[in-house]
């Protein structure tokens, strides 16, 4: 099988840390070509260029240029600094590029990737949510973007079952994070060190806390409607707490078809980096050897109304998913820094999508002016509490 081309973005985050293990494993499936990361790291991140023999390393920090350098000193290694260099790696014509960045700050290396013809393995889900249209409008073939997120992952894996028009809806899991089953009350003195402290997954301190509000599953709805053309309302959300099932396709006949292993991302990293072909043994399998009990259970939108807004803002206008995306990007960072609640993460954004006009088309300047704005208001809003 011919060896791949690889530029991972985020190389020293949770997903980039997991494809580095991936494809180190893997030596004749991919070639890694360049690396990105924001530069709080630089040890990591200068490992990982000497490690896999990069070619270019793009640090976005400028006060991590010197170390950075210093550290390539000697080898063949083109540096790219500043908060354009994840983009302009991301455009320079890797069979597949990794986004694996946090935030809505991924959108420019979302658009950079589909440009230059390069397969996109999708972790940056905040990207196609903020960028919708533009993003679909970049793609140059059905299966350019292939996504990363487990949940996409298992449903493009479960579409191998049926045709398209046999598709009845979606059904997404979510683990129900840290606080499943608590009444809005038990959830109003939540520290952010509780809320960090995922039952599953080893994430982030952002996806963690998405995770914790159902925000994330909120921005996976919205990106499951729009990877996989589904109308809003045929896309289903579950609570699944043992997080093998990784979600569902049901069928008009009534049948549903499901893609389960124990929760390990590396499994969808793979399939992202080879699709649609899959690399053996990444992570380990079920084991139908001992007893199991999956258990499935609705999800409470009265204490988690993350999912609700995520439905309201994508029937509402093209810029409402990036207002919800950006607003929660504001307030997530106020909770970790102890200055609000953990409640009024969710209240503030849906008061910021309450106060958006809206535009009927997406642009990149329309995107960019709803997110300035969204990120303003929430601030004001979370001054005031």
């Amino acid at each position: 099988m011919t060896s791949r081309t690889v530029a991972l973005l985020g190389s020293t985050g949770s997903i980039g840390t997991q494809a580095v293990d991936v494809v180190t494993r893997n030596p004749d499936r991919f070639d890694v070509v360049g690396l990105s990361a924001g530069g709080s790291d630089v040890e990591l991140l200068l490992s990982q260029a000497i490690a896999l023999d990069v070619a270019i390393v793009a640090v976005a920090d400028p006060a991590a240029e010197a170390a950075v350098r210093a550290g390539l000193a000697g080898r063949d290694v083109e540096v790219l600094v500043g908060p354009d260099a994840s983009t302009l790696l991301a455009g320079r014509g890797a069979d597949v590029v990794l986004n694996g960045v946090t935030g809505s700050v991924g959108l420019g290396p979302t658009l950079a990737a589909l440009e230059a013809g390069s397969t996109l393995a999708l972790a940056n889900k905040e990207s196609l949510v903020v960028g919708g249209a533009l993003v679909q409008a970049a793609r140059r073939r059905a299966d350019q973007i292939v996504p990363v997120d487990s949940e996409h992952s298992a449903i493009a894996q479960a579409l191998r079952g049926g045709a398209r028009d046999e598709v009845r809806r979606l059904i997404l899991t979510a683990s129900g994070g840290p606080f499943r089953g608590r009444s809005l009350d038990e959830v109003k003195a939540v520290t952010p060190q509780q809320a960090l402290a995922h039952p599953t997954w080893s994430m982030g301190p952002v996806v963690t806390i998405n995770s914790a509000t159902l925000m994330n599953k909120g921005l996976e709805l919205i990106e499951a409607h729009l990877l996989f053309d589904v109308p809003i309302d045929d896309i289903t959300v579950v609570v699944h707490p043992q997080s093998v099932v990784h979600s569902m396709v049901e069928f008009v006949d009534g049948s549903t078809i499901a893609q389960a292993s124990p929760p390990d991302m590396r499994l969808p990293i793979a399939l992202g980096l080879s699709w649609p072909d899959r690399v053996a043994d990444v992570s380990p399998s079920c084991d139908w050897t001992q007893a199991a009990t999956w258990t499935f259970e609705p999800l409470d939108e009265e204490v988690f109304g993350a999912v609700r807004l995520a439905r309201q803002a994508a029937a509402v206008s093209a810029t409402h998913p990036a207002v919800y995306n950006a607003a929660n990007e504001e307030c997530v960072a106020a909770f970790l820094a102890g200055r609000i609640g953990f409640l009024d993460i969710v209240s503030t954004v849906e008061r910021v999508l309450e106060e958006h006009t809206g535009t009927a088309e997406l642009t990149l300047g329309s995107v960019l002016g709803a997110e300035t704005w969204a990120r303003a208001r929430a601030n004001e809003i979370l001054a005031q509490r």
